[in-house]
C-alpha cells in the first residue's frame, strides 16, 4: 500500500466505531423509510453514518465514492479512493432482520487493497488488509480452506432466491444460506464463516469494496462472473456479479457457475 496501511487501519477502525455510535439511536425493525429511484429503502442512519465516515475516513488527496453522496468524479483522478456504502442492507436494517452493516473500503489504483465491515446487530467487525491480513472480531481470521464444493455453505442473495435465480443450484449438493447484504456475506466468507458466496445480479462497487478487499487479504479468491479481477474506480461503478471463495474451491466453483450462465443464455 502507498500509505502505511496500519494508519489507513485505524481510520476504518474510528470511523466503523463512528457508526457504531449512531446506529445506537435506533431499533432496527423500527425504522422510517424514504424510498429512492428504484425503490430502493434510505433512511436517517444511513445519511448520518455517511456523514461520519467522511469525516474519519477521508484526508487531503483521496477520493471518495459512497452510496449515500453525490458522486464526483473528480474521484477518477485520485490514486487512493474510499468507497463506501453507510448501510449495507437497508431493507434488512427496516424489517428487523440482522443482516445488516457498515461497508468501508480503501481502494488504491482500482484494486481493493484494505476494508472493514461491521454488523451492528450481531456486534461482529472484520478488518483487514493486503499487508496485515484479516481479523475478526479481533482474532487473526482466513477463508475456507475445503477443498470441495460438496456440502459448501453458500450464502446466497436472499432477493436473488426469492426471484428464482438459484433453482439451478438446489441439485449442487450445495448447503444454500439465504442471506441480506452483500458485504456482510463477503466479510462472512473472509473469516472462513461461510465458505463461498456470489452474486449473479450486478452490484455497485460500494457494496463489494470492502468485503473484496478482506476477502483477498485472507487469501481467498475474489472475481467477477467473466473471471476477470475486480476493478474499482470506475466512472460508472456498476459492475457485474461478483464471486468469492476460499482458494481451493475457485476452479470448481467458477465451472460451476459458468455452466449456470451459459444454461440461462441458451434460455
Amino acid at each position: 500500500m502507498v500509505n502505511n496501511s496500519s494508519e489507513t487501519l485505524q481510520r476504518i477502525q474510528a470511523a466503523l466505531t463512528a457508526a457504531a455510535d449512531i446506529f445506537q439511536r435506533f431499533t432496527p425493525g423500527e425504522i422510517e423509510a424514504e424510498y429512492k429511484a428504484g425503490h430502493d429503502p434510505v433512511t436517517e442512519a444511513d445519511r448520518a453514518i455517511d456523514m461520519a465516515l467522511r469525516a474519519n475516513l477521508l484526508r487531503d488527496g483521496e477520493g471518495w465514492l459512497s452510496e449515500e453522496s453525490v458522486d464526483n468524479f473528480s474521484r477518477l483522478e485520485k490514486s487512493r479512493v474510499w468507497v463506501v456504502d453507510p448501510l449495507d442492507g437497508t431493507r434488512e436494517f427496516v424489517a428487523g432482520i440482522p443482516e445488516f452493516c457498515v461497508s468501508v473500503g480503501m481502494v488504491e489504483d482500482g484494486s481493493p487493497v484494505a476494508g472493514g465491515i461491521y454488523n451492528p446487530a450481531t456486534k461482529e467487525t472484520f478488518i483487514g488488509s493486503l499487508e496485515t491480513g484479516v481479523t475478526y472480531n479481533g482474532s487473526r481470521a482466513r477463508t475456507s480452506q475445503r477443498k470441495t464444493l460438496e456440502g459448501a455453505t453458500v450464502l446466497a442473495s436472499r432477493s436473488e432466491i426469492k426471484r428464482g435465480e438459484w433453482k439451478t443450484f438446489e441439485n449442487a449438493s450445495l448447503n444454500i444460506c439465504p442471506m441480506g447484504s452483500v458485504a456482510y456475506k463477503l466479510a462472512r466468507v473472509s473469516a472462513g464463516l461461510a465458505d463461498i458466496t456470489f452474486t449473479l445480479t450486478p452490484k455497485n462497487e460500494w457494496d463489494v469494496a470492502a468485503g473484496a478487499a478482506l476477502v483477498l487479504s485472507a487469501g481467498g479468491y475474489l472475481g467477477t462472473l467473466e473471471n476477470t479481477d475486480l476493478r474499482c474506480n470506475k466512472k460508472n461503478p456498476l459492475l457485474s456479479g461478483l464471486i468469492a471463495c476460499g482458494p481451493f474451491l475457485r476452479d470448481e466453483l467458477t465451472n460451476l457457475i459458468g455452466t449456470h450462465l451459459q444454461a440461462a443464455v441458451r434460455r
